[in-house]
């Protein structure tokens, strides 16, 4: 009977392809990464390629999908802060999904954005989940990261030029520091901590730099060591197992063709070694948890006005094959218009992307054939405007 069985199995398998044959020993199931965190503004609406902020807006939520399953499904929308401001970073999720961080750099008067520091801290363990403390670290924080040990988080704070450093313990955080970066026109993004927890990288896209960090303990210091990658770095992340790190070069919005760029994280020192253009405002990235994958949200025209010589009506996800330290076109798709953030399932086969205008994530699939629109959309109160998993 089992001989039989597995026959029919292989051959199901063979005419779907659809199915893994089994071995004898398969890839242990991730315990984590399955929750992906989603921030979402109900502040600030594209109106024919401007970004306008709506008046006696509805509040900003967060919400939690949970990717295990054959579809991801929400779980939970709570209101919190949130911005589409930044980096579509300003969520971090603590690596045993006990805790997510939230930051809103803006917020809404009279029709108009002001900068603002606020950090949420949400039990994502309760039911439902809820904010559990309210912070403030900096002036237009944005990027926001937890150590995988779950001990410290970096906040870049894109209005005045600084990086807020937090101590974590269990369910709340306690600023500590602040770390300057020249001026408040530097413009710190994002920054990104590698899995020892003995570097960052924050991204600067007020002066196109991406700055090194030192981390001892609870002590961050800036090592004095800039990069050059391209115009305006923004989101960065560092994929498993650590040696390189993913950032993209936003640019000046004008049309041109941007990029994004690889950082060789173990060289002494990290620099970058590679540069591959993408599409116009590459705007997320994302590394899968199993380090085969980077996807990148490109904006490709579809944030500009329908007017505009460089206007396409969807945006793209570009997904690139991790090779050693360099990085292969695997595949792309059209997503919605003024998308943001990016994330995989912990085995890399199930891919997010925000789309800011539409108001809902929509679910790809990514195999060894290249990536797939599954149809599937999850629908959200407020636009996707930042969007992580829990740090691997």
């Amino acid at each position: 009977m089992k001989k039989t069985s597995t026959v029919m199995l292989a051959a199901a398998c063979a005419l779907l392809g659809a199915c893994v044959a089994p071995t004898s020993a398969t890839a242990p199931v991730a315990k984590y990464g399955w929750l992906a965190v989603s921030a979402n503004d109900n502040k600030a609406v594209l109106v024919n390629g401007n970004l306008t902020v709506l008046p006696n807006p509805a509040p900003d939520t967060v919400a939690v999908i949970d990717m295990r399953g054959a579809a991801p499904r929400l779980i939970a929308e709570i209101e919190a802060p949130a911005t589409v401001v930044g980096p579509p970073l300003s969520v971090a999720v603590a690596a045993d999904e006990s805790i997510a961080l939230v930051t809103a750099g803006k917020r809404a008067l009279n029709e108009s954005l002001l900068s603002d520091s606020v950090l949420s801290v949400i039990d994502l363990q309760a039911t439902p989940p809820r904010v559990v403390q309210t912070a403030y670290v900096g002036a237009g924080a944005a990027g926001v990261s937890i150590n995988k040990q779950g001990t410290l988080a970096l906040v870049a704070n894109r209005d005045e030029g600084t990086v807020s450093v937090l101590r974590v313990k269990g369910k709340s955080v306690e600023p500590l520091a602040k770390l300057a970066l020249g001026n408040d026109k530097s413009g710190p993004s994002h920054v990104a901590i590698t899995s020892d927890g003995a570097t960052a990288f924050v991204t600067r896209d007020g002066d196109n730099r991406i700055s090194v960090f030192a981390i001892k303990g609870e002590e961050v210091t800036y090592t004095k060591r800039d990069l050059y990658a391209g115009t305006k770095p923004y989101a960065l992340d560092i994929c498993n197992p650590g040696d390189i790190g993913v950032v993209g070069n936003v640019g000046n919005g004008t049309g041109d063709e941007d990029t994004i760029s690889v950082i060789d994280v173990k060289a002494n020192p990290p620099r970058i070694i590679d540069t591959i253009s993408v599409g116009q405002s590459t705007e997320g990235i994302a590394c899968s948890p199993d380090g085969r994958y980077v996807a990148v949200t490109a904006m490709s025209g579809s944030n500009k006005a329908s007017t505009s010589p460089f206007y396409r009506a969807k945006g793209r996800v570009v997904v690139f094959r991790i090779d050693g330290k360099r990085l292969v076109k695997h595949g792309e798709a059209d997503v919605g218009n003024w998308s943001q953030g990016a994330a995989f399932s912990p085995d890399g086969r199930t891919l997010l992307v925000q789309n800011m205008v539409q108001k809902d994530i929509q679910v790809f699939a990514v195999d060894e054939r290249g990536v797939r629109d599954t149809g599937q959309r999850i629908p959200l109160k407020a636009g996707g405007a930042g969007l992580r998993t829990a740090v691997q």
